[in-house]
């Protein structure tokens, strides 16, 4: 995407715009039309194809070896892949070729079967794939549980690595991946020097190719890492170990071609099921992370000044991508090659070298072609130990730990740890079906676990409910409610997201007999918060938790009267604030169904005082008659700051006295500091979700931090943080920025000769924000997605970054980071989208040189818990 750079010079919002030309791709929008015209190579992708032509060669021929295939068929596969896969698929910038997620598959197919059937499966598993690509079922495919998905590559790649580590060792690899296991003793026992010092010479090149340090280093690391530990291990097994074991190419005469298969009908579909199940998914999560590399690429393209236009960023059409990975496996199986999907590895190499199209994929495929012709005396200098240690760290690299951190982070550790252990004992597609269901057996504990606790205070019983409240657990709830004496007071504690129908029955109709003895009924979040039922959105006006929405009702002239009644609705007066509690009779045109969602809706956030109720049997507020008084104009100053006043005296008041008086007696224990804008359209216990004694707030103009012993210091900031950390022991401080902020739009106007008044000196603190924002030697701080809005934006956000960093600065919050007690959070809202960003976790921590902030959806409870900071 391309996009203006701010500089010093003024610039309007307007030029920051980016342009709505053909071609440009906004998130989420479909992919643009297909140009015409004859198929064009650019000099970047001529370049980016040879950087993966360096890449291709010695991983096919490893992954060959590996497979126990003839070495020729890893180079087919990389051509076929390239120039078919590169023609015909649905993602430009994707890579295909041998696959190190078929490794151990096609390995036991060969062994099985021979080569020239598993020639034969590979056609198989590419019709299917073209038949399911017709079928548009790659979508459906992504489906499958990230869990699963990333435990079966991880059991691949422990099954790839064991293999290997027996020839780098000088050994030949065992039929399955525990006999590798058990090998490994007496395998270690006959080792004999240069396999093993020529293996452990490619790893040390591996690792260390990439840090090289200095101006040489960037030099150098032009060079693929794959490439140069390869032909440096080469070079040093030619003068040191001319006996080592090397690969040998037969004569293309003999190359043997498919042959019709020969064995059990249901034996050999297994097989082509397999194949394909494990091509399609390794391909199709392989095009979505090329999408999100080239999307990331564009937008630090755009951010550069002097960078030219980044190229037009295209969705990926998953269909077309799974029929072309199709046709590239049967032209491979016909040309005996190995089985073709989408790689990673040569796909992300694709997109850093700067490719736009597909030319560099194709290039590449035309290249290796080429180099199975003509090179064949310089890849037969190759040490086998050399390949098997480059494809042995594949395999190794398959076991994510960010991965792991990812799914035990949503409680699906489970799922991985079965998937990859069946994959190791079981095989591939064994692996799968077990994962399948074991996340199916921990979904339907999950929903069916609730456990219902009765305690009895005296004169009132707590029932606390913790997990989901289904049809499943309604005979124990029925039979726990029963236990309950009637006519006495009852707090319910509800600690669940779901409800469904038939539990909010079971408590409703509980609650109504209650109510009828004389009891009294309060349904509780686990904060001990009320939760009511609001009424619907189209009979509300304000409700007495949220005074920020309409909240200039409290203006309007009070009704004439207000009735009340058991099962009725009334008009309540001086703002028409409404709640609908838990009542015997439902009032009409609501049905139980409704009710109950709305309930459910409050308890997702039981420690959020957005919306509480009165008991089940204090009077229910209602919706507004149709004779409401029309509005009257407006109160200001002191009327309006009275007004205020006496409807919270009236409506919310009476609610929170309880929660106040106990946080009064218990004392301020806040989690958060949070340091935000004085701006008045930031609402701070609104955008964050939270109530009485959850934040420490400090405001100020522009969100500044001064930093510990700065000119002109501000000692009312560094007091406040000082004490937030030392004395309430916070857990967590917030930066937070926001949209439309006036004193970055001041700091962008600033000029030598302004006056130094008080605001003046104060935004003197936001000044290495706006050097931070037109330096070039630092990260550009960006929305996840998108461009900045303009150079407001870009500062808002940079100055976020910043402030974070001098936070850093003090003393006495370093001290807890060293510790591991505190942990920093930048945050920007958007005021006019009412939208939450959160910077991630590494560029929080100061550790990551990207700074983006990525989108908070009403989806995700925990927030910022699942931001990583990656590397594209």
């Amino acid at each position: 995407m391309s996009a203006c750079v701010p500089t010093r010079h003024d610039h309007t919002s307007r030029s920051w715009r980016q342009s709505n030309g053909p071609g440009i791709k906004r998130p989420h929008s479909p992919p643009p039309p297909r140009r015409g015209g004859r198929f064009r190579i650019a000099g970047a992708d001529l370049s980016a194809s040879i950087t993966v032509f360096l890449i291709a060669v010695p991983m096919s021929l490893g992954l060959a070896v590996a497979m126990d295939a003839p070495l020729e068929a890893g180079l087919v596969a990389a051509a076929v892949g390239g120039i078919a896969a590169g023609l015909l698929g649905g993602t430009l910038l994707q890579v295909s070729g041998p696959s190190a997620g078929l490794t151990v598959v096609t390995a036991e197919l060969i062994q099985i079967y021979g080569w020239r059937t598993t020639c034969a499966i590979t056609i198989g598993a590419g019709l299917l794939q073209m038949l399911l690509g017709a079928a548009r079922a790659a979508r459906s495919a992504l489906a499958v549980s990230p869990a699963i998905v990333h435990g079966t590559l991880a059991g691949i790649g422990v099954a790839i690595a064991l293999a290997q580590l027996h020839i780098v060792l000088g050994g030949s690899p065992q039929s399955s991946t525990i006999d590798n296991a058990l090998a490994l003793p007496a395998q270690l026992d006959r080792i004999t020097p240069a396999a093993p010092l020529i293996g452990g010479l490619t790893i040390a090149i591996l690792m260390a190719w990439p840090r090289l340090p200095g101006r040489i280093g960037r030099a150098v690391r032009r060079i693929p890492a794959a490439l140069a530990s390869v032909a440096i291990a080469t070079a040093v097994a030619a003068v040191a170990a001319p006996g080592i074991a090397r690969v040998d190419l037969p004569s293309w005469r003999s190359h043997a071609l498919p042959e019709l298969p020969q064995g059990p009908v249901l034996a050999l579909a297994t097989a082509v099921f397999t194949v394909t199940l494990v091509a399609s998914l390794e391909s199709l999560l392989a095009a979505v992370a090329v999408d999100k590399l080239t999307t990331d690429r564009a937008g630090r393209q755009g951010a550069e000044p002097s960078a030219p236009a980044a190229p037009p960023v295209r969705r990926s059409d998953l269909d077309r991508e799974l029929r072309g990975q199709g046709i590239s496996n049967v032209l491979s199986g016909l040309l005996g090659g190995l089985p073709v999907s989408g790689g990673a590895v040569r796909s992300s190499a694709n997109v850093r070298a700067g490719a736009t199209g597909r030319a560099s994929t194709v290039l590449h495929g035309v290249w290796v072609l080429l180099a199975a012709g003509l090179l064949v005396t310089a890849l037969e200098w190759i040490p086998l130990a050399a390949l098997a240690a480059l494809v042995m760290m594949v395999g190794i690299q398959m076991v994510s730990f960010a991965h792991i951190r990812n799914v035990h982070k949503h409680r699906e550790f489970p799922v991985y740890g079965a998937t990859i252990t069946a994959v190791v004992l079981f095989g591939v597609l064994r692996g799968v079906v077990i994962g399948v269901a074991v996340a199916v057996v921990i979904a339907l504990h999950r929903l069916a676990r609730t456990r219902i606790t009765v305690t009895d205070r005296g004169e009132q019983h707590l029932v606390i409910v913790r997990g989901q409240l289904t049809f499943l657990a309604v005979p124990r709830l029925s039979r726990t409610l029963g236990r309950i004496p009637q006519g006495i007071d009852v707090v319910v504690e509800l600690d669940g997201f779901f409800m469904d129908h038939a539990a909010y029955e079971t408590i409703q109709d509980w609650s109504n007999a209650q109510t009828a003895q004389g009891g009294r009924v309060i349904f509780t979040g686990r904060s001990g918060g009320r939760i009511a039922e609001p009424d619907s959105a189209a009979h509300s006006c304000c409700r007495p938790w949220t005074p920020w929405r309409n909240h200039h009702c409290h203006d309007r002239p009070e009704p004439a009267s207000v009735h009340h009644g058991r099962g009725t609705r009334a008009d309540v007066g001086d703002g028409q604030h409404h709640a609908t509690a838990i009542t015997a009779d439902p009032s009409p045109g609501t049905t139980d169904t409704t009710a109950a969602d709305t309930m459910i809706d409050v308890t997702r956030n039981p420690t959020t005082s957005t919306s509480a109720a009165a008991p089940a049997t204090e009077p229910v507020p209602g919706t507004p008659s149709s004779s409401t008084p029309p509005a009257a104009p407006r109160r200001t100053g002191a009327h309006r700051l009275v007004s205020g006043l006496s409807s919270f005296q009236r409506n919310t008041a009476p609610l929170v006295r309880e929660e106040l008086a106990r946080l009064a007696r218990e004392g301020q224990r806040p989690s958060q500091l949070f340091i935000t804008c004085a701006d008045s359209r930031l609402v701070t216990s609104m955008i964050t979700a939270s109530g009485p004694g959850d934040l420490f707030t400090v405001r100020n103009v522009g969100n500044l931090v001064p930093p510990p012993g700065a000119e002109a210091g501000d000692d009312s900031v560094g007091a406040a943080i000082e004490y937030a950390v030392e004395v309430l022991q916070v857990e967590s401080i917030t930066v937070c920025g926001h949209s439309g902020c006036g004193a970055m739009q001041a700091l962008l106007g600033a000029k030598p000769d302004n006056p130094q008044t008080s605001l003046w000196r104060w935004l003197r603190h936001g000044l290495p924000s706006l050097e931070r924002m037109t330096s070039r030697h630092r990260a550009w701080a960006r929305i996840s997605g998108r461009l900045p809005e303009d150079a407001v934006e870009q500062l808002c956000l940079t100055n976020v970054v910043q402030q974070l960093d001098h936070l850093r600065a003090h003393e006495s919050v370093a001290r807890r980071l060293a510790e591991g007690t505190l942990q920093l959070h930048g945050m920007y809202f958007h005021v006019g989208e009412a939208q939450a960003y959160l910077l991630t976790e590494g560029a929080s921590a100061g550790a990551c040189l990207d700074e983006v902030f990525d989108h908070v959806g009403p989806g995700d409870p925990s927030g910022s818990g699942e931001l990583e900071c990656t590397s594209a």
